[in-house]
């Protein structure tokens, strides 16, 4: 990994841009095969959250909660 993080120091900003976007499209591509379970459970979270959507836990507590020591 730390060779790819030195290759990515070496490129333009153009074409990190255009690295993310060939990631970003291979990670469509991966949806693409989830299981019929895995996107029923997706669709289920989806509408339950569409459903109430204040029912959450803000990314900062989340984060706060996991970084805290016990």
């Amino acid at each position: 990994m730390s060779n790819l993080r030195n290759q990515l120091e070496g490129l333009s900003a153009v074409e990190k841009v255009e690295l993310l976007d060939a990631v970003w499209e291979s990670l469509e591509a991966d949806a693409l095969s989830l299981t019929d379970a895995q996107r029923a459970e997706l669709d289920y979270r989806i509408e339950r959250h569409e459903r109430n959507p204040s029912d959450v836990i803000p990314w900062e507590k989340v984060r706060a909660d996991l970084f805290r020591k016990p």
